[in-house]
């Protein structure tokens, strides 16, 4: 018997002051069996900081990443169905990178790992010549912490000014501290 996903609610309030983007969701995150509920906040996160602040170019939705590998974890498809933006949470191969880069206008990963930097010194080399790809951290511990505030239903606030990004539950708060491996977004 296959394990099946778990549902978790989200009321997400972003209020991105640096990108002119004020919005509330309402979103169902299928959680993988085999998924970290860090991964799930950080494909949170990644949501609130890629959400366009309009569908003219199309709107900004879950992959099944984990459950199919040709899917993005989040992906904003143009109204003909080409992918505008890819966006990838982890550390995926140079392979799939280079494959993604191909295939989207613009390709985003976010790492959250402690091995985000051995990852990133061993194929960085190799993406130089990907201009379509911007590469984040998340350290470690903040990332952490975001994974403390998950539940099965969560309100959670997300605002960022001036470059700094602080998510919160209405109880805990975390500055997340992005740093750019890789790009110019």
């Amino acid at each position: 018997m296959a394990l099946k996903a778990t549902i978790h609610k989200a009321n997400l309030d972003i209020s991105d002051i640096d990108r002119n983007v004020y919005s509330e969701h309402n979103l169902t995150l299928a959680r993988h069996p085999s998924e970290t509920d860090e991964r799930m906040m950080v494909r949170l996160l990644a949501f609130a900081l890629n959400v366009p602040s309009n569908n003219d170019q199309g709107t900004l939705e879950f992959g099944k990443d984990m459950w199919e590998p040709d899917e993005a974890c989040l992906w904003q498809r143009d109204l003909t169905g080409l992918i505008v933006h890819w966006i990838e949470v982890g550390q995926p191969d140079e392979k799939r990178i280079t494959r993604l880069c191909s295939r989207a206008g613009r390709v985003t990963i976010y790492s959250f790992s402690s091995s985000t930097a051995t990852w990133w010194a061993g194929i960085a080399g190799k993406m130089t010549r990907l201009r379509n790809l911007t590469v984040w951290q998340i350290p470690a511990e903040q990332s952490q912490q975001l994974a403390a505030m998950t539940a099965r239903s969560m309100n959670i606030q997300i605002t960022l000014q001036d470059g700094a990004l602080w998510v919160g539950n209405g109880t805990e708060s975390v500055e997340i501290t992005l740093q750019r491996l890789h790009g110019q977004d």
